[in-house]
């Protein structure tokens, strides 16, 4: 597990405040997580079923809150994904959407997701994407 405070990094200076506090897992600590071996989360990281950001470091770091309460991974967030991948968004585009407050909803999209909101977020991502 890793936390980004007080780190910074240039291509990105706003993802970086974006996930500091945030959990972040290595893909060891995701393939933990899951009870999975790790080549099993490389597997559903290229099949996009969550996206990790690459610290100044080269570690791929994977959002905790892209999982559930139960260890297994939030069912709206590859949906999520997908949706603004295809509108032509990178995956720290995609990270900087999900994590930036947004007044419209109570609290930012990731946080819309773990409850009621989710199909809301969605909905939003796609008028976003397009």
């Amino acid at each position: 597990m890793t936390n980004l405070d007080n780190r910074s990094q240039d291509s990105a200076p706003d993802l970086v405040q974006l996930l500091a506090g945030e959990e972040l897992l290595t893909l060891a600590d995701v393939a933990e997580r899951l009870d999975l071996a790790i080549t099993r989360a490389y597997d559903l990281l290229n099949d996009r079923k969550f996206i990790a950001w690459r610290s100044p470091e080269g570690t791929r770091l994977v959002p905790a809150s892209f999982f559930n309460d139960k260890g297994s991974i939030n069912k709206y967030v590859s949906g999520v994904i997908t949706v603004l991948s295809d509108g032509g968004y990178n995956d720290e585009e995609i990270l900087a959407h999900l994590f930036s407050a947004d007044d419209s909803l109570p609290g930012r999209p990731i946080d819309g997701l773990q409850g009621h909101l989710a199909r809301e977020v969605i909905r939003r991502a796609q008028a976003a994407a397009f």
